[in-house]
């Protein structure tokens, strides 16, 4: 660990809530929940007008509901949240080369390697700039931490919380850390932290008294050395600027349960088509086909084939996880289905019997096309049979989904408050305007339509000189534990 606290962690508050709130001035100020919106579905971000009422991720939805029945829920923009993420790693990456993103909206970064820090002052100054400029370019807010470590800097963003900046000053760790809970301390699960419990350790500085030994005997060799320094306040991790991705995955949890042998094939293959966009679109192709299946018990079974090379084939990835489904029962029903491909690497080994059989399947379309119609066939049922039409709240539903961005041709943008009833509310408003007026429609009104999300801030601040220009404070070193709060 070094001397200087010039290892900065950047966590966005209540992130996915809070751009919604940037994007639709009539939220701000109020509580909004955003994640899945079905009867299984899970909390993704509460704000923090949401979180009083106890709403916090990974919680149920339904649960949500009943703390907080008058919130806004909302189903994700994942789109805008990637914008507003690229905005702030671009920022992030003025600062030093060494940015170790976590997520979307938490990263690492070394200062001192960047050459923008090395002392208390000059590290508690661009950290108060860096909070500055996310609200320039993001119209959104960030807190950050500052400490000699990875595990204290992201310690120290997390008591910044929210809107805030706080740096741990080197010789001041273990008694900040001393009063914690265990769970604090980076790899300590629940499973874990009961463990410990049971042997008398609730707080880290329980765990800094009981000795290295002790917590070797407990927790084995590595586990048990690693949690020991790191409740003395040592920790040596580097920050690394490429976390290479081990695997690409999608899953999808349904309202009810799956129960249609041919209909789960087909949800198989649906995902198996979006692993590989995915796939695609990071450039990599892989080896190892995984295929996750949850029964209605909540029992839930993998099932994995390892392909002779890496490849980004469609129908080499849809074809191994239907021949994976063969080998699960899944008469009971199912309640979730995920397809992952691992063994990632670079390149991909043409799979020529993939490739014929693709080249047979484009020219058997093409033969039995009627004149006139399309190359490719419109999505049907299992096994050719006709799709089962949906319902006005299904169909609803799926286009226009809670919160997300629309436009009408009289009215200007808007966002879906709600839809049933073959019916769809809308607000019409933008990040930049009044709390706008809410409108019904037809779900079919052929003047609306689905639309791109809009920039949360429209003339954002030109950062592309920053920090060149900073002045470093020499002032002097800032005392230990000192933090600034709006």
């Amino acid at each position: 660990m070094r001397a200087a606290p010039t290892i900065l962690h950047l966590d966005m508050d209540a992130f996915y809530a809070s751009a919604e709130q940037a994007a639709k001035p009539s939220l701000r100020g109020k509580p909004v929940v955003v994640g899945g919106l079905g009867p299984r579905g899970v909390v993704a971000t509460a704000s923090y007008e949401a979180r009083r009422f106890g709403v916090h991720s990974a919680m149920p939805m339904a649960q949500a509901r009943r703390l907080a029945p008058n919130a806004a829920y909302l189903v994700p923009r994942f789109a805008l949240y990637r914008t507003v993420s690229d905005q702030v790693m671009e920022l992030l990456g003025r600062l030093s080369p060494l940015v170790e993103p976590l997520s979307l909206d938490e990263a690492f970064v070394d200062l001192e390697a960047g050459g923008t820090a090395d002392d208390t002052a000059s590290a508690m100054e661009i950290g108060e700039q860096l909070r500055g400029a996310i609200e320039a370019v993001t119209g959104l807010s960030g807190s950050v931490g500052l400490a000699g470590s990875k595990m204290l800097a992201k310690i120290a963003s997390e008591e910044a919380k929210p809107n805030g900046i706080l740096v741990i000053e080197p010789g001041t760790e273990r008694a900040l850390l001393a009063p914690m809970p265990v769970r604090t301390l980076p790899g300590v699960g629940p499973a874990t932290a009961d463990h410990l419990r049971r042997a008398g350790m609730t707080t880290v500085n329980d765990l800094a008294e009981a000795g290295e030994a002790e917590l070797v005997r407990l927790l084995g060799k590595a586990h048990g050395s690693s949690l020991h320094r790191m409740a003395s306040g040592l920790d040596d991790r580097p920050v690394v600027a490429e976390r290479d991705a081990k695997s690409v995955s999608v899953e999808d949890t349904f309202d009810t349960d799956l129960h249609d042998r041919a209909r789960v094939r087909t949800e198989v293959e649906r995902l198996a088509g979006r692993c590989v966009q995915r796939l695609r679109a990071a450039g990599r192709s892989g080896r190892t086909v995984v295929l996750k299946v949850r029964r209605y018990d909540f029992s839930t079974l993998t099932r994995s084939e390892t392909l002779r090379g890496p490849t980004d084939d469609p129908t080499v990835v849809r074809e191994a996880a239907a021949r994976l489904l063969e080998a699960v029962d899944t008469t009971g029903g199912v309640r979730l289905l995920g397809v992952g491909v691992t063994g990632l690497a670079d390149f991909t080994q043409e799979d020529l019997f993939a490739q014929a059989a693709g080249e047979r399947m484009a020219a058997e379309l093409v033969d039995t096309a009627e004149p006139g119609a399309p190359a490719v066939a419109d999505e049907g049922g299992p096994d050719g049979e006709e799709p089962v039409p949906e319902g006005p709240e299904q169909l609803a539903a799926r286009r226009w989904p809670a919160g997300h961005d629309v436009r009408h041709d009289a009215h200007g943008h808007g966002w879906v408050q709600g839809s049933g009833v073959g019916r769809v509310t809308v607000r019409f408003e933008e990040p930049e305007s009044p709390p706008g007026r809410v409108r019904t429609f037809r779900i079919d009104d052929p003047q609306l339509r689905p639309a791109d999300p809009l920039p949360l801030v429209r003339n954002p601040v030109d950062y592309s000189s920053w920090p060149a220009s900073l002045p470093k404070s020499r002032s002097g070193a800032v005392s230990a534990g000192a933090e600034s709060r709006p």
